[in-house]
């Protein structure tokens, strides 16, 4: 399984590694207990809604369960979600951390953020081509392969295009989400505000949580 999803979405890691990373985190999630978040705080959006205004915060928050039933094992599934986003903070110390599922939202799919750890960032990416154009979250939605870009200066002078939400990120992974079927359900994305940040021991984290998230996702 470890061997395909790696395959899969074109990740360079060895499976043993990912492996023993999938054994702490199953201890953790058998023994941590997280507050699952159903509301918080987003930044306001630019002109025409295309990018996130960083520092600038809308003043109502923004409520999950306007999107998914706030039920009993939707809660459960988010406080699993939320020690995920914990552990994969302590193991990395990266500085931002969410869990995005794909869901149909306003008559088109979209990425709903289900849990994070960081700075306020916006709540919902649409699925299109639109969006695939800026968006590691999008291209990597739409294509279920990885996306590591290391060095984001150096990736934006060499042509690559990039949305920037929060200007310190130097560093940035974005990971797909597989169910069972090896169809994309979602993306994990990851934020460090350094460069060369995302060594095969912390993208093995990643990995690892992407194994397990898939099992917690709400309906």
């Amino acid at each position: 399984m470890i061997s395909a999803y790696l395959d899969k979405t074109q990740t360079t890691l060895d499976p043993a590694l990912v492996k023993s990373k999938i054994t702490i985190l199953t201890e953790h999630l058998s023994t941590q207990h997280a507050q699952p978040v159903w509301s918080y705080k987003i930044p306001e959006l630019g002109e025409g809604g295309s990018c996130s205004l960083f520092g600038h915060l809308q003043e109502a928050p923004f409520l999950l369960n306007d999107y998914i039933d706030d039920s009993e094992e939707n809660d459960a599934s988010l406080s699993k979600l939320q020690a995920i986003v914990e552990f994969v903070h302590n193991q990395t110390g990266v500085d931002w951390f969410g869990i995005y599922q794909a869901r149909p939202i306003e008559e088109e799919q979209q990425l709903l953020k289900l849990a994070y750890q960081g700075a306020p960032s916006r709540p919902l990416f649409p699925i299109n081509e639109q969006f695939a154009g800026t968006s590691n979250n999008i291209q990597t939605v739409m294509s279920a392969r990885s996306r590591i870009i290391n060095d984001i200066p150096a990736y934006i002078a060499q042509g690559g295009e990039y949305y920037t939400c929060d200007p310190k990120v130097q560093s940035e992974v974005c990971l797909p989400l597989l169910d069972e079927n090896f169809e994309c359900v979602g993306i994990i994305d990851a934020e460090a505000f350094s460069k060369d940040f995302f060594t095969a021991d912390n993208l093995s984290v990643l990995v690892a949580a992407c194994m397990k998230i898939t099992h917690y996702l709400p309906h």
